[in-house]
């Protein structure tokens, strides 16, 4: 601060011009006007008193050296929680938005939530990514929830009809068929009605683990539902089920179960 002192001695002793204190003291004189206003805002007297350290001169003109200027604090999601709820089904990263709003009126908007979301998973462990061919795989599950319809309009009487979905993994195009039951039957049932939506059958089946499709599962020799493997024989395609617990081997299927049930 020792160029303050120099500079308010010409300005207000000497009566300098700005622009010749600038070329005197080798400053800009933008930045030299900025000094004056500072000390005048300041409120100290000229001359500066011997025992105003060059430090306390300073934080008077300029602050505190290191500390931003106050901005105001909005309350910060708990990201773990977030990312916890999302793995619950039928919930959203929207229904979560709005929760949160309604907890804290003067939070951040949707946008900006879902963009701090991203950059928050973004620093998680990385996982790695799967590429898909075009007619390569189709994925095949059942959703877990039933869907109610109304199977006699004079009584009322209303059953459970289980959602059979496939999606093919290049385009995710997918298909859903409502069944009675997700016995070998329908499950059967299910794939050809599927074959017959994509006109065709891709190099692969992805099933799920379930005991109508999978009779033992494992990682390495999984034992397919023979009927399953002769029906895969006649048209030319293999099963290759997903890895047990593994939900990103099918991750495809399980976002357009998602999507369905909250459709449904």
């Amino acid at each position: 601060m020792r160029h303050v002192r120099e500079v308010m001695r010409m300005h207000r002793k000497a009566c300098v011009p700005m622009r010749e204190i600038a070329r005197l003291t080798g400053l800009a004189r933008s930045t030299v006007r900025d000094m004056v206003v500072r000390f005048d805002r300041s409120g100290l007297a000229w001359p500066v008193p011997s025992e105003i350290s060059n430090i306390d001169l300073e934080g008077r003109l300029y602050g505190v050296s290191g500390v931003k200027p106050e901005r105001r604090k909005l309350p910060e999601p708990d990201w773990p929680v977030v990312a916890r709820e999302l793995k619950r089904k039928h919930v959203t990263l929207q229904l979560l938005w709005k929760e949160y709003r309604a907890e804290h009126p003067d939070g951040y908007r949707y946008s900006r939530f879902c963009d701090l979301f991203r950059r928050w998973e973004g620093r998680l462990p990385l996982v790695m990514r799967q590429s898909h061919a075009g007619g390569e795989k189709l994925f095949l599950d059942y959703a877990g929830d039933t869907v109610p319809v109304v199977v006699d309009r004079r009584t009322g009487e209303v059953r459970g009809a289980h959602i059979f979905v496939a999606v093919m993994g290049g385009l995710s195009l997918s298909f859903a068929l409502a069944t009675w039951t997700e016995q070998f039957h329908d499950w059967i049932a299910g794939n050809n009605a599927a074959f017959a939506f994509f006109r065709g059958v891709p190099e692969l089946l992805v099933p799920d683990n379930a005991k109508v499709a999978v009779i033992k599962a494992c990682h390495f020799d999984p034992q397919v539902n023979r009927s399953y493997t002769d029906m895969a024989r006649h048209y030319g395609t293999a099963i290759l089920p997903t890895r047990p617990r593994k939900l990103r081997d099918k991750a495809k299927v399980e976002a357009c179960v998602g999507i369905v049930e909250r459709w449904l």
